[in-house]
């Protein structure tokens, strides 16, 4: 067997001491990554938090006059959409408070028909996720997001005077329904 010199002995410590550090280092940040999750898990939990992409237990309850299929649901009066998959369990993949425009659609079954990834509003906004669905007395009614919002709920209303169909999410929820909804999507729109 051969002999080690010092120097080699300091050398092997020493990369056994940093791979040990950076074990350490690597753990701490993950642990730190799921205190950071968890509080954000309990923040959403709250009444007042934004909503996510997702079911919540708080959330009002998929209305039962909402058809069937794959489809969006929008309810006019909870300011609700409902990301409604039947192939899944649950079969509401996603739901989430909105900001309506200045008028509302008409309860009934659209598609969607126009989607673009940014743009900007008719309130002059910078938006993104634009999913198109309607049109009614020159409005076009779309879900978006606006750009300035980050991932929060939708901010304050358009401003006075504009007729605006614009339906406004936090970005996360822009984004999942971005994602959901291709062209020919059912939309449909209730009281």
């Amino acid at each position: 067997m051969a002999k080690l010199g010092p120097g080699t002995v300091v050398a092997g410590l020493t990369l056994g001491a940093l791979a040990a550090v950076g074990l350490l280092a690597f753990q701490a940040d993950g642990a730190e990554s799921r205190a950071g999750a968890a509080r954000a898990a309990e923040v959403s939990a709250s009444p007042s938090a934004t909503p996510t992409p997702s079911a919540t237990p708080t959330a009002p309850a998929l209305p039962a006059d909402s058809g069937t299929g794959l489809r969006v649901v929008y309810s006019v009066q909870a300011h609700q959409v409902w990301l409604v998959d039947p192939k899944k369990n649950p079969q509401v993949i996603a739901t989430f408070k909105v900001l309506p425009g200045t008028v509302e659609p008409a309860p009934g079954s659209y598609r969607v028909y126009s989607r673009t990834a940014t743009g900007t509003g008719t309130d002059k906004l910078p938006i993104e996720h634009v999913v198109r669905f309607a049109q009614q007395n020159g409005v076009v009614f779309g879900f978006s997001a606006a750009v300035a919002s980050g991932t929060a709920t939708p901010t304050a209303g358009p401003s006075a005077g504009l007729k605006t169909g614009g339906i406004r999410s936090g970005r996360a929820d822009g984004q999942a329904l971005w994602d959901f909804a291709p062209n020919g999507t059912p939309v449909v729109v209730v009281a």
